[in-house]
């Protein structure tokens, strides 16, 4: 067992985030919303909480190239806080260090739904509560496939909400 399980156990028991991001959808689904819930670790690094309800998942699984495509959604921080419109201005994934995909300290792990709905919790030591305020989390339609430059072939932004302090 983890050192630190309890300690994330008895964090995301709290209904205290530092941070949140209120997802909404685009356009074409606007029945696409959630909470992402942001919270600073004591040894450093932020605990990341997702619930994400209406994502457009298909009926069945198909087979593309060889592979079968699920209902995966890829997740990231984006450099720029704006979801108006098609959220266009959100900018590339949030890499402060010019790593790459999917080094970015913006790059996170993909959502997984069942019948629309995710949920989501994950440690990440690459970021701070202070130096994604004001940025977004954008969710996409496709997967990250973890190796194209520089998004992870992630498609189009499905989701957007601007990370707030709490």
């Amino acid at each position: 067992m983890n050192c630190y399980t309890p300690l994330f156990a008895e964090r995301l028991k709290e209904d205290s985030p530092d941070a949140i991001a209120w997802i909404r959808g685009n356009a074409e689904h606007p029945e696409l919303n959630g909470i992402i819930r942001f919270f600073s670790m004591s040894m450093g690094g932020v605990l990341v909480n997702a619930e994400i309800f209406g994502l457009p998942d298909e009926d069945e699984q198909t087979i593309e190239n060889d592979s079968v495509v699920s209902n995966f959604y890829a997740m990231h921080i984006h450099e720029v806080g704006d979801c108006e419109g098609a959220f266009e201005n959100t900018g590339m994934h949030y890499n402060p260090k010019g790593a790459a995909h999917p080094g970015h300290a913006g790059d996170m792990p993909p959502l997984i739904s069942n019948d629309g709905y995710a949920w989501l919790a994950f440690y990440d030591d690459r970021i701070s509560v202070e130096e994604i305020l004001g940025r977004s989390v954008i969710i996409h339609d496709g997967r990250d496939d973890f190796t194209t430059q520089p998004s992870g072939d992630a498609g189009t932004k499905l989701g957007c909400g601007v990370i707030y302090k709490s």
